[in-house]
């Protein structure tokens, strides 16, 4: 079938340029990509991934990263592990 219809968005430049740069490293076009997500929105019948909001317990972990409330820092991950068993 002959592509023949056109899509228009609007999105900042900084994230076409870092989305495009990541789609040259895989080989693909933006049409190409596109066309990909289509295709899958189509198979699924929805979105091809999952789409959720946080529960007040994530959000509220979120924030308080955000604030630099309550973290933690490690040396390496062998130390994290250990602390963790």
């Amino acid at each position: 079938m002959a592509k023949t219809e056109m899509i228009r968005a609007r999105v900042e430049p900084e994230l076409k340029q870092a989305a495009e740069s990541v789609l040259k490293e895989l080989g693909m076009t933006p049409t190409e990509a596109i066309t990909l997500f289509y295709k899958q929105v189509t198979l699924k019948h929805g979105l091809p991934f999952a789409v959720e909001l946080p529960n007040a317990e994530t959000r509220a972990a979120m924030q308080d990263a955000l604030d630099g409330r309550d973290l933690s820092e490690w040396r390496d991950l062998d130390t994290l592990k250990a602390a963790h068993r």
